[in-house]
């Protein structure tokens, strides 16, 4: 099984062949196919004993029924004969920061940055729906949160309509149609950059369209007055906070680092260089320095907190969406330009690819926890398999029986990241294109099953499952969440990938581009910015999309909405939702406490523990003494949520001010 190989069975269960499949952990494809063949024909064989997350199952109820909250949050107050966990209160965190929180009865948005929840929280106020005020909200973020938030990416919603019935877009970037499975790879099969900096780096975006897809299904304002807002921020500009102003130092640093390498290329093979190739280094050259312009003072320093900042390439190209659509991005002349300009850097873009670019509505996925029903994103996605995986094992080790902050619960809890996290990196990606064996993964039993080789005292080493590599980068996505005043809820979550994607903007548009081609298996065994060591199931393909970890999620209790979660932060996006869910339903913490409580995260590899800095020193020595190592990460995501009362319908709106910034409001 796929857990410590100390304690295989002589079953031939799912687990133990997938375990036989992995324990050299070569990673080639016969190996990872044998394993996808192994487990889909599980899927295939008779019904399992244990629940199915795709058709509602009914978790084990929570030991105690939760009364209904008394806190706007709709989590229960510590020492509350509703909760279900330990009485862990004094370990409790207040949020007090300016912006942090908000309370209100008729709705609320919350978001990494104040502009944008304000024209959010506008939208409902004059009438506007929950979807209305995402697509203001989404938009407006290109413009104030250019690290995680510009039009050049893609991302996933889930929606909660009001008759609380549940939509997922899927509006992740695609590869385009010349992208190849071995394109990043030298002569010598060494996988280059080029998958993280420049054109090439840049999947086809699908942010507008994803949004232009939910306003023309459930939107109520007209497109144009959702997306002006954005126009007027770009054109007029907007005074930078401090959070904000570090991100464009941070990122035009980076870039600078860009730009000496493209230019160190040009000087030392530019001689030798094929002239097309030469053209195409000297545009990219040209392009990355009015990126870098573009984002500093025109004397070239950086901006400073409570510097106005304009964009005006990026407010035309925004003019152009307000009056035209979503469709004036992906077809007509401003598309056009855009695959000409990718192109002659060196890019794949083609008009054709834009115009084909089209979002899918899926099936959500939805399952029972203790009581509760979450809904979650599909693949796609890797985030809700992942969270219905963590939740399982939750329930098998009985991880609510356990103090939150206790050593014992960490550790089992880490054990059963590393588990989940050899699921999601080998087995999952675009369902459109590969064959996933759903059926088992979000099996109760299957899930119990793996627990089974866990030692409570001791770290199981990676290697007994496969080799360590190591963090590249930080994550650049962000979240928001939006409730109107008939209970539709939208919680999104959106990126560029990397901060500021490729580092380079599409001249004359400001258009940033992703680098959302590095989540594909650029070379199987070899990892990507985020130290995932990914399978052959994740392959590059013309068209396809590449996995993410991105989570957004709905909590319902009793069929009324309870909560709407999510998170940025790469690999950690969908610990971090397990963490404020479990802190939630298993231990009555307010949405507000579990998102100020510290983080931690295993990703299965590198073999390690990344915690934040808040982390108790008595819990980081507990940790390694039971084996683990540990990596201080500063902070690990960015959760805007937003609570619901359930006995008064009231919501309480938390920005993870004190993370990285934002603002919650609500009315």
């Amino acid at each position: 099984m796929l857990p410590s190989m100390r304690t295989a069975r002589r079953s031939s269960s799912p687990a133990r062949l997938a375990a036989r499949a992995l324990s050299s952990f070569a990673l080639s494809s016969l190996a990872l196919s044998s394993l996808v063949l192994t487990l889909s024909a599980c899927d295939r064989g008779a019904p399992r004993s244990g629940p199915r997350a795709s058709v509602r199952p009914q978790a084990p109820a929570a030991d105690h029924e939760q009364r209904p909250a008394t806190d706007p949050s709709g989590g229960a107050k510590a020492g509350d004969s509703g909760q279900t966990g330990p009485d862990d209160g004094g370990a409790r965190k207040a949020i007090n920061a300016k912006d942090a929180l908000a309370t209100g009865t008729q709705g609320a948005v919350t978001s990494a940055e104040a502009n944008a929840t304000d024209i959010g929280l506008a939208v409902l106020r004059r009438g506007g729906n929950a979807v209305d005020a995402a697509v203001a909200v989404g938009v407006a973020l290109g413009v104030t949160h250019p690290s995680a938030g510009n039009i050049g990416g893609g991302g996933f919603m889930v929606i909660r309509l009001p008759d609380g019935t549940s939509k997922a877009i899927d509006y992740r970037e695609m590869a385009p149609g010349k992208a190849s499975r071995d394109m990043y790879l030298d002569a010598e099969g060494r996988v280059t950059k080029e998958s993280r900096l420049g054109p090439r780096a840049a999947g086809v975006p699908g942010v507008l369209a994803g949004f232009a897809y939910a306003h023309k299904r459930w939107g109520s304002r007209p497109w144009a007055e959702l997306v002006e807002p954005a126009v007027a921020l770009a054109r007029d500009g907007w005074a930078l906070d401090p959070d904000h102003a570090e991100d464009l130092e941070w990122g035009t640093k980076r870039m600078d680092e860009y730009l000496a390498e493209l230019k160190s290329k040009l000087e030392a093979e530019g001689a030798t260089l094929d002239p097309v190739d030469k053209r195409q280094l000297e545009t990219l050259i040209k392009s990355v320095e009015a990126t870098i312009a573009s984002f500093r003072k025109p004397d070239g320093s950086a901006y400073q907190a409570g510097d106005v900042w304009r964009q005006p390439a990026l407010a035309d190209t925004l003019e152009a969406v307000a009056r035209g659509g979503a469709e004036a991005f992906y077809t007509g002349p401003l598309a056009k330009t855009m695959a000409e300009r990718v192109q002659a850097m060196g890019g794949l873009w083609t008009a054709k690819d834009l115009a084909g670019y089209k979002p899918i509505e899926r099936a959500p996925l939805e399952f029972d926890y203790r009581g509760y029903h979450i809904v979650t994103m599909p693949p796609p996605s890797a985030g809700g398999v992942v969270l219905r995986q963590v939740l399982a094992a939750s329930e098998a080790l009985e991880l609510y029986k356990h103090d939150w902050d206790s050593v014992d619960r960490m550790h089992l809890y880490v054990e059963a990241l590393r588990r989940t996290y050899a699921d999601r990196n080998l087995l999952l990606g675009d369902p459109d294109f590969i064959k996933i064996p759903m059926r088992t993964l979000l099996d109760v039993s299957y899930m119990s099953e793996r627990m089974r080789g866990i030692d409570p005292n001791k770290a199981t080493p990676s290697s007994e499952i496969g080799a360590g590599v190591e963090y590249k980068e930080s994550a650049q996505t962000t979240h928001f969440s939006v409730v109107d005043r008939s209970g539709m809820a939208i919680s999104n979550t959106y990126t560029l990938n990397g901060g500021f994607g490729a580092k380079v903007q599409i001249p004359g548009t400001g258009v940033t581009m992703n680098n959302e081609m590095d989540d594909f298996t650029a070379k199987p065994g070899e990892p990507n910015m985020f130290g995932l060591v990914q399978g052959p199931q994740n392959a590059i393909a013309p068209r396809k999309r590449m996995l993410s970890s991105m989570t957004p999620t709905i909590l319902e209790k009793d069929g009324q909405l309870r909560a709407v979660i999510g998170s940025p932060g790469g690999p950690t996006i969908t610990t971090t939702v397990a963490q404020i869910v479990m802190q939630m339903i298993d231990h009555g913490r307010t949405v507000a406490e579990a998102v100020a409580a510290p983080r931690i995260h295993h990703q299965w590899l590198p073999d390690r523990i990344t915690h934040e800095e808040t982390l108790d020193d008595a819990a980081l020595e507990g940790l390694r003494a039971k084996g683990h190592e540990l990596k201080s990460w500063g902070r690990i995501g960015h959760a805007n949520c937003i609570g619901r009362d359930p006995a008064s319908g009231a919501l309480q709106a938390v920005a993870d001010v004190e993370r990285d910034g934002g603002k919650a409001a609500a009315y």
